[in-house]
């Protein structure tokens, strides 16, 4: 990530407009009670997709997010690649696929991060930019349950990446919109190299709703103004047919909320072991759930299937029309 006097780099990235296209209308689906699949784990109170010999420290200062998928692919296939090389790779290509042009030191951005997941964990990582904490603590939680995939999420205001591998709720999410979420699990990358100020605690730590709230921070960016300024970001596994939580309750939230940590100056690339790093963060995001809060991240365009339902339907109408007034004109011939 870039390296602004706050912990705040270009994390997230691909909301092109905030209005839901058709691609995104494409994502919605039936609801959580209908989308319940016998195939994922029982509900016993929580789920918590971490395992020993998953996590791995970020091997520079600019690799979290690459130390993310690392760790992201390590939890999904069952697999303990710790390697710098991997790093170096994830790192390299998510950053051809960056939104933005930025310098190496910028890191990824979240068009990046996003393609990264993608391409080298499941194809369908999204990324999901949210009006509030809540909502987007919301459908995190809920696509983890219906997939049983990680969730990325851009904290201290985008310049840092951590992994939710589980939380805690009332209910379950794939049974019930009615559900209040009371802890999340969580694993930096930074952990190993640097713990300050909460960046990053011990792989698998569980969070209060009310703690989680003074990591995960809306997106704020110094250098330039970027379109998801404002919004809560995180990269989402969302399901072929997705359903908007109408009635989700917000997440538990404690009486006294936990501040923001104070982030301090950012590092060099030889950063003193107190300095507080500015990871590389980002995603290509496309089509996200549709949460009440939660703010479209504009797809590429429609689906191809889709795109092509639509002309097929302008053509039968331009012809159907061409019938009936073709005649009238010849007969006023």
């Amino acid at each position: 990530m870039a390296r602004p006097t706050r912990l705040s780099g270009p994390l997230v990235a691909l909301i092109a407009a905030l209005s839901l296209g058709a691609g995104s209308m494409a994502a919605l689906g039936t609801s959580p009670v209908a989308a319940a699949d016998t195939t994922l784990p029982a509900w016993t109170g929580g789920i918590n997709l971490y395992r020993e010999g998953t996590f791995t420290t970020q091997k520079s200062w600019l690799w979290c997010t690459a130390a993310d998928v690392q760790i992201i692919h390590n939890i999904v296939e069952g697999a303990t690649d710790h390697t710098t090389t991997g790093q170096r790779r994830y790192f390299a290509w998510m950053r051809d696929h960056n939104k933005y042009v930025l310098p190496e030191s910028a890191g990824v951005d979240p068009q990046g991060w996003t393609a990264g997941l993608r391409h080298f964990v499941d194809d369908r990582y999204r990324l999901v930019a949210s009006k509030s904490f809540d909502a987007a603590l919301v459908s995190a939680v809920v696509n983890l349950r219906r997939t049983n995939l990680p969730v990325a999420v851009a904290v201290a205001h985008g310049g840092h990446g951590w992994v939710l591998t589980g939380f805690s709720a009332t209910a379950d999410p794939l049974r019930t919109s009615s559900f209040t979420v009371t802890s999340v699990r969580v694993v930096g990358p930074l952990f190993g190299l640097q713990s300050k100020n909460g960046y990053d605690m011990r792989p698998n730590t569980k969070l209060t709703t009310a703690q989680f709230r003074g990591f995960f921070t809306a997106w704020h960016y110094d250098p330039k103004p970027m379109i998801w300024d404002g919004l809560y970001v995180s990269i989402q596994p969302i399901p072929p047919k997705t359903a908007p939580v109408a009635s989700a309750k917000p997440a538990a939230v404690a009486a006294t909320p936990v501040p923001t940590p104070a982030p301090t100056s950012s590092p060099s690339l030889s950063p003193s072991p107190t300095a507080i790093a500015v990871a590389a963060a980002g995603s290509s995001g496309l089509i996200p759930t549709a949460v009440p809060g939660d703010v479209p991240v504009a797809a590429n365009g429609p689906e191809p299937s889709l795109l092509m339902a639509i002309l097929t339907s302008l053509a039968i109408l331009a012809i159907g029309a061409w019938r009936v007034v073709g005649p009238i004109r010849r007969r006023r011939r």
